[in-house]
């Protein structure tokens, strides 16, 4: 089970200013009357833990907030063990927890590789903004097809990616979407076929995809996604880590196009 770090931080910091104000409002002036200068080990730790957890949330909540990539859809753009930056503000400031925005800001764009909640369930997920809101998506026989338009693709020769288990022959190509030329890749000869092959993006709703993209769960399986469930921008790797007993590395920053 993922664990939902903005609601513990939340929960940590009211428990924390709740035990504060309490003994502010309650209980130091009985002490000082008293003569009792030491304050109790619960308010002590309540009183030094609350504005650190207090910075720490506000930060995360409305700044910047680091994620790690658990899979390879948006390799080659990202990779398994990249620790990735998200700007939560770029796209609006929102409550933490509940996501509610308080503020807008800019709108996401086609080629923007955006952090989110998919519509099916509570976790995140990073993809890349395909179709906005009104766009017809098209995606058969490889071809990805904006409003009528085949994506334009310049292909960078052959490579070997992992497909349904096994290693496979594919292709590596540039693609530019919108505002970001990037790098994606298919299996050659996929002998698999989507029931579904056009969508049209509803009002306020966005059509994501996986630069890896036959090994990638995304709009073409669970739909688009609604502008409430967006949680911010990536905009840059900043260190990578291996899976299992390996150091962090720092040979992959770069910023995400």
């Amino acid at each position: 089970m993922d664990i939902d770090f903005a609601l513990v931080l939340v929960i940590l910091v009211a428990v924390c200013g709740f035990i504060w104000l309490l003994d502010h409002f309650l209980f130091a002036a009985s002490r000082k009357k008293q003569g009792k200068e030491e304050e109790p080990v619960v308010v002590e730790y309540a009183k030094s833990f609350f504005p650190v957890l207090l910075i720490v949330l506000m930060l995360r909540s409305f700044v910047i907030e680091p994620f790690q990539i658990p899979s390879g859809s948006m390799i080659p753009t990202l990779e398994v063990g990249d620790f990735i930056l998200v700007n939560k503000y770029h796209y609006g400031l929102r409550l933490p927890v509940i996501g509610t925005k308080i503020m807008a800001n800019n709108e996401p764009q086609r080629g923007e590789v955006m952090v989110f909640f998919p519509p099916h369930e509570r976790r995140y997920f990073i993809k890349r903004v395909i179709g906005l809101p009104g766009d017809t998506i098209e995606y058969e026989n490889k071809v990805l097809r904006i409003n009528g338009e085949p994506v334009d693709i310049e292909v960078l020769g052959d490579v070997q990616l992992e497909a349904g288990g096994a290693m496979r022959a594919g292709i590596l190509f540039n693609e530019t979407i919108g505002v970001a030329t990037h790098q994606a890749q298919i299996v050659n000869n996929d002998m698999r076929r989507s029931s579904r092959t056009s969508w049209v993006v509803p009002p306020g709703h966005y059509f994501m995809m996986g630069d890896n993209r036959d090994n990638s769960a995304d709009s073409r399986v669970w739909g688009p996604v609604p502008e409430q469930n967006i949680v911010g921008k990536a905009f840059a790797v900043w260190m990578h880590k291996e899976p299992g007993l390996n150091l962090p590395t720092f040979n992959r920053n770069q910023l995400i196009n």
